[in-house]
């Protein structure tokens, strides 16, 4: 019944030997992933095939979405994971064709074969004397799974000859970039100008050969692949210019060393390039594939929203029923407490029966509808919560402001700038806080947990702020600096130390310094005898 579909099997694993170039004696271990490989059948046409038992260390289901997430980290600039080395290859073999001028009809050439690395960069050389075009497609339509295999054409344009009429060389290239879009990424013009060596100094002449090796050095890792991918008078034409530099050559050594030598200058100009590239489908279809995914987008977006409404309304029911038999006990009723168990079950039994399919607004309405009953039991349980915090430190600040005012009345000096007036302003306002709380305290501490707060913490949170603003700009008024008067400053600058202290020296010092300063013009009269 399944034979047809279990033939299927056998194939690409041929095709991976024979790509790979492997036996199956070299096959170390097997790995299958993917869910379809759970099935017997499919395990056993594997293991028959290779002749080994199969592995199955990683989660088949798994491992394509991960290792296509590790993929998406490496390329991406906003994750950092550890180095990896990852060659993705390209699937199907890539060709470019184009006119020749030497022969009637089209040349091509395999630019990228079968799992060639990508992404990957390749330069073409071509002698053209006029704008060409390049032709992209795939090697073997057969492989594809769409039908036509053409990829683009490039135009290659203001293609000039040499100034001696000879064709030019121009470098194309080609890649592959890390998505597998194959593309000519640009073309350029090599210009020859040829010189004797009395027309330009010697340094332009060193400049240009210097210019000339770099491009040969940049060109040397391809020079193997260019010789298989030119054309055979491209070759006949590569060879003929080798063959007449090489007599040049020879013919230098023979040349008096006097005589004139011809120099070669090469400069590269950028060519445009105008891509034509060639839709799968039409652009019709295309637009309304894309209509047809955005209404997909917003149908899953739609979907979403009202799974989301209807697990909040589940999640509403399990949270509020665990917490009404532990944390929300105390604050509400017995008659309210059963009366909204009984109202959570029937709203699960409604969603698991006529609520399994609803639309989003119902969910939304549904829960409405339980927190009319539950909001004020979870509103009293955080008010019992923060309530105490906040009286504590509406505490602290009335002690804090007293402890001021007692410092103030005791005339210490950290407080003795402060004014009197202010000092009975902050006195008052601490003794009306104080009293609020107590009130406040007294009234809350005989209500029911059952029943709705005498005071709330938003309102002790108005008081707290209330009081600072009033105290804190007085009590943090900073002290006057005290200066002393600018002439007793300047008096003392010029007169120096006080009462003969100090560094300055005495009478007898500079007597001394005298005495000392005389013998060092002696010395400098000394004979030159004594010197020497």
């Amino acid at each position: 019944m399944c034979d047809d579909l279990l033939a299927r099997v056998e194939p690409p694993l041929r095709s991976v030997l024979e790509q790979t170039k492997l036996k199956k004696e070299d096959i170390y271990a097997v790995e299958i992933v993917g869910g379809a490989t759970r099935i017997p059948a499919v395990k056993e046409k594997i293991s028959k095939f290779f002749g080994k038992e199969l592995s199955t260390t990683l989660n088949a289901d798994e491992a394509v979405t991960r290792g296509c997430a590790l993929q998406c980290a490496i390329l991406s600039p906003a994750f950092k994971v550890r180095e990896f080395s990852i060659t993705d290859v390209v699937p199907y073999p890539i060709s470019l064709r184009w006119n020749s001028p030497a022969e009637d009809g089209s040349s091509d050439c395999e630019v990228f074969p079968r799992n060639h690395a990508a992404p990957f960069s390749k330069v073409l050389t071509f002698y053209r004397k006029e704008p060409f075009t390049l032709e992209a497609y795939y090697s073997f339509p057969q492989d594809l799974p769409y039908p036509d295999p053409a990829i683009a054409q490039f135009s290659v344009q203001k293609v000039t000859p040499q100034s001696d009429g000879s064709s030019s060389k121009v470098k194309v290239k080609v890649r592959v970039n890390v998505h597998g879009i194959f593309s000519v990424s640009s073309a350029s013009l090599v210009e020859v100008h040829k010189f004797e060596e009395n027309e330009e100094p010697m340094e332009t002449d060193q400049n240009a050969k210097e210019e000339e090796k770099m491009q040969v050095d940049q060109e040397e890792p391809q020079v193997e692949e260019q010789q298989q991918q030119m054309p055979a008078e491209n070759k006949a034409e590569s060879e003929e210019m080798e063959t007449s530099q090489t007599g040049s050559k020879d013919k230098k050594t023979d040349q008096p060393p006097q005589a004139k030598k011809a120099k070669v200058k090469t400069s590269t100009v950028d060519l445009p390039i105008e891509n034509q590239l060639l839709w799968q489908i039409d652009r019709e279809m295309l637009n309304l594939y894309i209509e047809n995914e955005g209404k997909m987008i917003m149908q899953d977006k739609l979907e979403k929203e009202r799974n989301d409404a209807k697990n909040a309304v589940e999640e509403y029911v399990y949270e509020m029923r665990d917490k009404l038999s532990g944390e929300y006990e105390k604050f509400v009723g017995e008659d309210d407490r059963n009366r909204f168990i009984l109202k959570l079950e029937d709203t699960e039994n409604w969603l698991y029966e006529d609520g399994e399919d609803q639309p989003k607004q119902v969910y939304i309405d549904k829960l409405a509808e339980l927190k009319t009953l539950g909001q004020p039991i979870k509103i009293r349980f955080q008010e019992s919560e923060e309530r105490p915090k906040l009286f504590e430190e509406l505490g602290k600040q009335i002690q804090q402001y007293m402890k001021v005012i007692s410092s103030f009345k005791n005339k210490e000096d950290q407080y003795d700038h402060l004014d009197a007036a202010d000092v009975m302003k902050v006195e008052k306002s601490t003794n009306e806080a104080m009293e609020w709380m107590n009130k406040k305290l007294n009234l809350q501490n005989k209500q029911s947990l059952t029943m709705d707060p005498i005071v709330k913490a938003k309102d002790i949170e108005a008081k707290i702020k209330e009081l600072m603003s009033i105290c804190s700009p007085i009590i943090s008024k900073p002290k006057p600096k005290v200066e002393p008067p600018k002439e007793e400053q300047k008096n003392a600058e010029q007169n120096g130390p006080v009462d003969g202290q100090g560094d300055s020296p005495g009478p007898q010092a500079a007597e001394q310094g005298a005495d000392t300063a005389v013998p060092s013009d002696s010395d400098k009269k000394l004979p030159e005898m004594d010197i020497d």
